[in-house]
């Protein structure tokens, strides 16, 4: 694909779990792209957007530099960066911790106890804020790969990594000391962009998508004399659609429910006497 291409350029993780998740995604909300063999751009398909293949890590400072218009990456590294780049919106993957973590016996006990220690990681920068907050001065050990073995081969008295279900800590016999933070995936933009439409609209297509993905449509009857019960266990995303039904005394309902909730939201409103209660998957939206 030729450099000199005038389209908005997306760029997004060339591999991975993140990579996968990331295309599923775009596809979703209608940006529709193929990847040739291990090619570096893709077209999308009826829009003037080109989808540039990059390491996650690359993505905030070429952004920032204005090489690509919108990317998508993950928080942590986006602060890691150290760039001057703001998140336009969450992306609701790739749900992440980064924590200080010792061996399962080691003495250390919080902040306090790691001046002087080893320090392992990939993430240097985020590790020195964190360690300065602390007042807490270590010799950083900065690796590409993975870290978890370090403590393990005497490299490191502690390391800080991404931590997601915790079942690596686990299996290597480490423990949690403190949370650095909460990360997740987000789509970040350019402040150079010459495009600001597109990119608006590309972030409201994908605003439809991420929002879908959190809710499910939660549809009911119910006696008339609780629905005022039933509305305030599904009050939805503004306010539920309440429809009369033509049996005397009965309304429909229509709500939009939290995905996380609809199990528990169900058993409720059974208890509370609602039949035909009915969950509908919602697959893009605009509110």
């Amino acid at each position: 694909m030729p450099m000199a291409s005038t389209n908005l350029r997306l760029g997004i993780p060339s591999k991975g779990r993140l990579a996968e998740a990331t295309t599923s995604l775009l596809v979703d909300a209608g940006l529709k792209f193929r990847r040739s063999d291990r090619a570096l751009f893709a077209r999308v398909r009826d829009m003037p957007v080109d989808v540039t293949f990059l390491r996650a890590d690359d993505i905030p400072v070429l952004c920032a530099e204005g090489a690509i218009d919108l990317g998508i990456t993950g928080s942590d590294l986006l602060e890691e960066s150290g760039v001057d780049l703001t998140a336009r919106m969450p992306l609701g993957l790739g749900g992440c911790r980064l924590a200080f973590c010792v061996a399962q016996d080691s003495q250390l006990q919080g902040p306090g106890d790691l001046q002087g220690a080893r320090i392992a990681t990939s993430f240097p920068h985020v590790t020195g804020q964190y360690l300065a907050r602390h007042g807490v001065t270590c010799r950083i050990v900065e690796l590409s790969g993975s870290v978890e073995v370090m403590i393990a081969l005497g490299v490191a008295d502690a390391i800080v990594d991404i931590v997601e279900t915790g079942s690596t800590l686990v299996a290597n016999k480490l423990r949690i000391l403190d949370e650095i933070g909460h990360y997740e995936t987000v789509l970040v933009q350019s402040p150079t962009t010459a495009d600001a439409d597109l990119c608006a609209r590309i972030v409201r297509r994908l605003e439809g998508v991420v929002i879908a993905r959190s809710y499910c449509l939660l549809e009911y009857n119910i006696p008339e004399a609780r629905l005022a019960s039933a509305e305030k266990l599904t009050p939805g995303f503004e306010s539920p659609t309440v429809s009369r039904l033509e049996e005397a005394g009965w309304f429909s309902v229509r709500a939009m429910v939290r995905r996380s909730d609809v199990i528990d939201t169900m058993e409720q409103l059974e208890d509370l006497g609602a039949t035909a209660i009915l969950e509908t998957e919602i697959s893009n939206c605009r509110l």
